[in-house]
């Protein structure tokens, strides 16, 4: 009876063995989804443009990196709080009117550029303590709402190509580089900066400024890069316009695309002697842009109308006196945060003209006197062969 006894609890485990055998094997088998690829060990999971209007099954999860970029989804609601190693996440170029509520609060990187988002509750941002950099240019962003002191470890921001009319007020503040370029701003409200001690690169380029508030930018001891350009500068206005003029001619940070001509300097950056604006030099790769979407609109480097007015023909030509910043490293951007992060390398060099050499032209009593070495040879030819006659 103790055998029989002994057999069955020898079968049963055998069989619960076997069980748990089979179901492992599935879920090794499933971890990735076919229409995605994956490395890594399957934690690196690339599904962008697959079509998809769902979010793929069998995604393991501990996964650290999640690509789903270029596809039709339209709402990724809870659907993603079960990754709790998901440190990377691309949801750009889809559907999306918001941000999908119950991300994981483990992120460190989240790039939502070019979907259909109108605006940001707070939220949206309550509990990503960990959020290193956020990406959501190419939206429709009009309203931005954000509790004071969220977002601690936020470092870059990039909100470029919205429709902000002015800068959002309660910016974390351990940024390090904000993007807010290709905007429809007009104003930055008093005070709105006071808290960015650590920025360093603010882009402001491409939007509707036509003065700013007297030390508006004042408080912001770490800025190293100000992008001003390609504005409608009431330059006419001294009344409103010359404090800033005055902090440009001050400050220790790099000014591109200078609001006025009429001064000899802008912070570090020499303007040119004749009637032209300083935003030729502003070479260096936008934030955010990036090689994987050639065909989408990202925040661009730019020359401002003006300069192109003036240099109908090469708009890429800059001579050594427009040249008043000539290449700069991005810093603080986005995509570099893993090595599976997509990363780019762009130029920054700046065009010259090329020159042909010119040959000095030949004075007219040059060519007289060589006429006249001509004519004497032929006399002389001319009187040697008279004489032999």
């Amino acid at each position: 009876m103790e055998r029989i006894r002994t057999a069955n609890i020898i079968t049963a485990s055998m069989q619960t063995n076997l069980l748990l055998l089979l179901l492992l094997g599935m879920r090794v088998l499933a971890i990735c989804p076919p229409i995605c690829t994956c490395s890594g060990g399957h934690r690196v999971v690339d599904c962008s443009a697959r079509g998809l209007s769902l979010l793929p099954d069998s995604l393991q999860h501990n996964i650290h990196f999640l690509n789903l970029s270029d596809n039709r989804l339209q709402n990724l609601d809870g659907l993603l709080s079960h990754f709790d190693h998901l440190r990377t996440l691309d949801i750009s170029y889809n559907h999306l009117q918001h941000l999908p509520a119950g991300l994981p609060r483990a992120l460190w990187d989240m790039h939502a550029s070019g979907n259909y988002i109108r605006q940001l509750e707070k939220n949206d941002t309550a509990y990503h303590w960990n959020l290193k950099s956020l990406d959501l240019s190419n939206n429709l962003l009009e309203r931005m709402v954000l509790i004071n002191n969220t977002l601690s470890s936020l470092r870059a921001l990039n909100l470029s190509r919205n429709k902000f009319w002015t800068v959002p007020t309660n910016l974390p503040h351990n940024l390090e580089t904000v993007d807010l370029s290709h905007n429809y701003l007009l104003q930055i409200l008093p005070g709105s900066l006071d808290r960015l001690q650590r920025l360093s690169r603010f882009y402001l380029h491409a939007n509707r400024f036509t003065s700013l508030e007297e030390g508006v930018f004042s408080r912001l001891e770490g800025l190293q890069l100000l992008s001003l350009g390609d504005n409608p500068w009431a330059c006419e206005d001294e009344e409103n316009i010359n404090h800033l003029l005055i902090w440009m001619q001050q400050t220790q940070a790099k000014i591109l695309g200078c609001p006025c001509y009429t001064r000899p300097t802008c912070g570090q950056v020499h303007l040119a002697t004749r009637r032209t604006w300083l935003s030729a030099a502003f070479t260096e790769p936008p934030m955010g842009a990036d090689t994987r979407y050639p065909d989408h609109p990202v925040t661009s480097g730019y020359l401002s109308k003006s300069y192109l007015l003036n240099h109908p023909h090469n708009p890429n030509a800059v001579n050594g006196s427009e040249a008043g910043e000539q290449a700069l490293t991005m810093g603080g951007g986005f995509l570099t945060s893993t090595p599976h992060s997509f990363t780019t390398k762009t130029s920054t060099t700046i065009r010259t003209r090329s020159t042909k050499k010119v040959l000095p032209a030949r004075s007219k009593s040059h060519r007289i006197h060589r006429c006249d070495y001509v004519l004497n040879l032929l006399s002389t030819a001319v009187i040697l062969n008279a004489l032999s006659l």
